[in-house]
């Protein structure tokens, strides 16, 4: 027992019994490739054993911002770990990418063993559901940086795609249609104005609202976001996609003009997709502009592929098939930026 870093505040001991809790987890996600077990100083995967002729390596990283602070209000922290691990796979999957590997870095004030254990558990059910495995990770205690019930949470992915199977949007052309696979939410973004909303209005987490249905307004705020590699990898190997947008901060506005070229813009045809309740309630209590809520939120699209038109059916079928809600719900137009209609 370190007694003089513990009087300092930090207790190695319980980072010892995270390392024992998470071991289960962790093992869970191993896949094909997978090296070496949790301990070891890097993680390691045998990109040789997947049978790639000219691998490219795509990486993403980010976090989960803001929505920790309803996590830390309800004291619920198994699924803010998957956010994580989606806002990171959806990204590389953007390029057509297969997530192979994932690390999380959890910073704490106070190491709490079972909290820890609840965030990387939701960490290896998005590994999971990405097919990736998560090979390593770091747990920071450090009082004085982070109140002792606070943490944050960042991920890290490697994937991987033949380089002829690239998605560069080279192909997005005028005349290609914009499929759209519904949202689960709000997912990660836009929840400093959210906290504000529901600040502003003196909402209650744990209450029900119209818009929330059998869900509290927390629960509905915590739904975690939806991770569609598997899903969109299904067509990937059926159609030629010419383009891939993840619907993340700055919503249609920011996300969509990032697959298209100079001299082409998006129309959007709203009441082609379901603009789930969460939305209507941020914007009534909000009392956000119906446009700029475009420009903030996914409004109820995670994920858009831009196809020939006459593949849009067969890109629908697949996605049904999978479980997905998808329509067509715009176009390729010459112009720029996004026209909702």
């Amino acid at each position: 027992m370190a007694k003089s870093y513990e009087a300092s505040g930090v207790n190695l001991e319980a980072g010892y019994e995270v390392v024992s809790r998470i071991k289960k987890h962790v093992a869970s996600t191993n896949r094909l490739g997978c090296m070496g077990n949790i301990g070891a100083f890097g993680g390691m995967f045998d990109l040789g054993s997947l049978g790639y002729k000219h691998p490219i390596l795509v990486s993403g990283t980010d976090g989960v911002g803001t929505k920790l602070k309803i996590a830390f209000a309800l004291d619920k922290h198994d699924t803010i770990g998957i956010d994580a691990v989606a806002m990171c796979v959806n990204d590389v999957l953007a390029q057509g990418a297969e997530p192979l590997v994932f690390l999380d870095y959890v910073a704490v004030g106070k190491n709490h063993p079972e909290v820890v254990e609840a965030i990387v558990a939701g960490v290896a059910e998005g590994c999971r559901q990405a097919g990736c495995a998560l090979v390593g990770g770091e747990t920071a205690e450090m009082p004085g940086m982070y109140d002792e019930d606070d943490y944050d949470i960042a991920g890290f992915t490697v994937g991987a795609v033949e380089k002829d199977n690239l998605i560069d949007c080279s192909k997005v052309k005028v005349g290609d249609v914009i499929v759209g696979i519904a949202s689960s939410g709000v997912h990660s973004n836009g929840f400093s104005l959210v906290r504000k909303i529901v600040a502003d209005n003196n909402l209650d987490l744990n209450s029900k609202l119209e818009e929330t249905g059998d869900q509290t307004l927390g629960e509905m705020l915590l739904t975690p976001t939806k991770i569609y590699c598997k899903q969109v990898h299904d067509v990937l190997k059926e159609v030629d996609v010419h383009g891939i947008a993840h619907i993340t901060g700055g919503g249609f506005d920011e996300n969509i003009p990032r697959i298209l070229k100079e001299g082409q813009g998006v129309e959007v045809k709203e009441g082609s997709w379901e603009i789930l309740p969460v939305f209507r309630l941020l914007e009534k209590y909000g009392k956000v502009p119906h446009r700029e809520m475009f420009n903030i939120f996914n409004m109820g699209i995670g994920m858009v592929l831009a196809v020939n038109e006459e593949d849009a059916p067969k890109v629908v079928e697949i996605l049904t098939n999978a479980g997905e809600k998808a329509s067509v719900i715009g176009k390729i137009v010459e112009g720029n930026g996004v026209t909702i209609k």
